[in-house]
């Protein structure tokens, strides 16, 4: 029995897309429901969708990951694809796509835009290739993967991944936050190289290279605290018993030449960040523990779920 398939489109005014989208699945994939999540469109995003042959529902609360969380809890499948609504990613691939998840039995299928180049060609905006590399290097060094592209918004999910997932972001934050969680709970991701394309003209991007490339950036600190926490709290700890001893070398030099200690203040302060960094440490040492517990714990739901 061939499984049953759901595209998920979250969707902010993109009128001039949207129709093209829908269209696109149902020629190259015709078996799939395709369901278009309006989050406070303004130009006719959901009237043109639902014209085109999707199913249209609204999430009133802005913010892309938002939109995602109510799609998983909502929609009910066997296989999940998931694709902005702003016609840079191909359809006429989709069903290679689709091949490979199911004979690979992944978690998730990741379409990767920068191995063949075609993202850093297409996207003429300022930083978003340095910051797409940035956080890819990031992650893969801290979480020691191999992953071509973090960032992509075309993506296929498992039943088990899409009703396990949970994040309390809000923006479109979403991808990072995917790739990170997929990587720390030991989930199967693979990739499979697409032709991006960048938006038509008159189309234009809800992403701000600034603001959300720092939220990216953000989060990225604060899931390596929470997946990591030893790594975490032992190098804020490596860094004040550093500092610590710097500011214990002149009370300590006093010490010895003079037998008396002149600069108090300081060998106090020295000693508290010492005191602190031990802290950091061991918080560090008890989250560690809890995150390998949790993690678990997880295992067991995810192969619990049907």
């Amino acid at each position: 029995m061939y499984p049953k398939i759901a595209v998920l489109v979250p969707c902010y005014n993109e009128a001039l897309t949207i129709g093209k989208v829908v269209k696109d699945f149902k020629t190259f994939l015709p078996e799939a429901e395709i369901f278009v999540y309006d989050n406070n469109s303004k130009d006719g995003t959901s009237d043109i969708a639902k014209e085109a042959g999707a199913i249209v529902r609204h999430e009133r609360r802005q913010g892309k990951a938002n939109v995602v969380f109510k799609m998983f809890r909502e929609i009910d499948a066997d296989i999940y694809i998931m694709i902005d609504g702003d016609d840079t990613y191909p359809v006429d691939c989709v069903q290679e796509m689709v091949n490979q998840f199911i004979e690979n039995n992944c978690d998730m299928l990741v379409g990767d835009r920068l191995s063949n180049n075609s993202y850093k060609k297409e996207n003429k905006r300022a930083f978003h290739n340095f910051g797409n590399n940035l956080v890819r290097s990031l992650i893969n060094v801290f979480f020691g993967s191999e992953l071509k592209d973090i960032l992509s918004g075309y993506r296929i999910f498992s039943r088990k991944f899409v009703k396990n997932y949970a994040s309390t972001i809000k923006g479109f934050e979403l991808e990072t936050d995917l790739s990170i969680y997929s990587l720390h709970n030991g989930l199967s991701i693979e990739e499979y190289s697409i032709n991006y394309r960048d938006r038509p003209e008159g189309s234009e991007s809800k992403l701000n290279t600034f603001t959300d490339g720092f939220k990216v950036i953000k989060l990225f600190f604060n899931l390596v605290r929470l997946y990591k926490p030893l790594l975490f709290f032992g190098a804020v700890a490596g860094v004040l018993f550093v500092i610590g001893l710097l500011f214990m070398i002149v009370p300590i030099k006093e010490y010895f030449e003079y037998k008396y200690v002149y600069k108090v203040p300081t060998l106090i302060f020295s000693i508290m960040l010492v005191i602190v960094s031990l802290l950091s440490f061991m918080t560090g040492l008890i989250l560690d523990n809890i995150s390998i517990i949790d993690k678990k714990n997880f295992k067991v739901r995810y192969n619990s779920t049907k």
